[in-house]
């Protein structure tokens, strides 16, 4: 049945101004799963996770939610974007930035109310953050950050998360304690895919891989992916000798 599947990906292509950027990409993911987005610079890993939100056109292909489409299923996921791709001097602070996340279910001209504020306080003591709750976003450390809009997107009850490079711009103690939250929520049921660059670490922090370079190079359980030569296939002899050792 396809809604045993948390996220079902058939024959999915994209194109950039004309341009060939992902093709016939074709997974299916159970309820639960924490799974690994890799590949090289420019292989598609966040123009993937864009095709999944509808937030740039697809020539092709269908994702399905739980067995319907995005658009049906829409309040089920939650997004936390690249670093690099956020305003850290924009005015607001920690509890205001959580807060967005309730505005798909409020509607925009709605405020949160004292029950949302709430959830949204419970949501930044899950990732360690409340006492920051007053902090402005930009006064925060890297890692703070990550954990505040990892919060936004809990509030907003996904059954799936989706994560682009979390890691990046961060420190090794607060990649550790973003993990150990992820791992969390996948305990509690929680479907999470993350684009990743790490290679010597995802074998500790994945169960599944995905491999992109254009198009879908291999997708399965780690040490599968690993052990048939995918990832230095995917790589196409990018990675020294250090990387190689790693994912051999």
């Amino acid at each position: 049945m396809e809604d045993m599947y948390a996220l079902n990906i058939q024959d999915l292509s994209v194109s950039y101004h004309g341009k060939p950027a992902l093709r016939t990409i074709n997974i299916a993911v159970l309820p639960g799963s924490l799974v690994g987005i890799i590949g090289p610079n420019g292989a598609g890993k966040s123009t993937f996770i864009k095709a999944l939100l509808d937030l740039i056109p697809k020539d092709n292909g269908s994702v399905r939610i739980f067995g319907k489409t995005f658009s049906e299923q829409r309040q089920l996921v939650a997004y936390v974007p690249q670093r690099n791709n956020i305003d850290w001097d924009f005015p607001i602070n920690v509890l205001e930035t959580v807060l967005l996340g309730t505005y798909p279910s409020l509607g925009i001209f709605k405020r949160p109310k004292q029950a949302d504020k709430a959830r949204a306080l419970a949501c930044l003591k899950k990732v360690g953050m409340e006492d920051y709750h007053d902090r402005q976003i930009g006064e925060l450390s890297g890692g703070q950050q990550q954990r505040v809009f990892l919060a936004r997107a809990l509030v907003q009850e996904p059954e799936i998360l989706l994560l682009d490079e979390p890691f990046v711009g961060i420190d090794i103690l607060s990649e550790e304690n973003m993990m150990n939250i992820l791992r969390d929520l996948k305990s509690a049921g929680k479907t999470i895919l993350v684009v990743h660059h790490d290679l010597s670490k995802v074998d500790t922090y994945f169960e599944q891989l995905l491999v992109l370079n254009k198009k879908q190079i291999g997708y399965g359980d780690v040490k599968e992916v690993v052990r048939n030569g995918v990832i230095n296939q995917a790589y196409l002899g990018q990675l020294s000798i250090f990387e190689k050792a790693e994912v051999m």
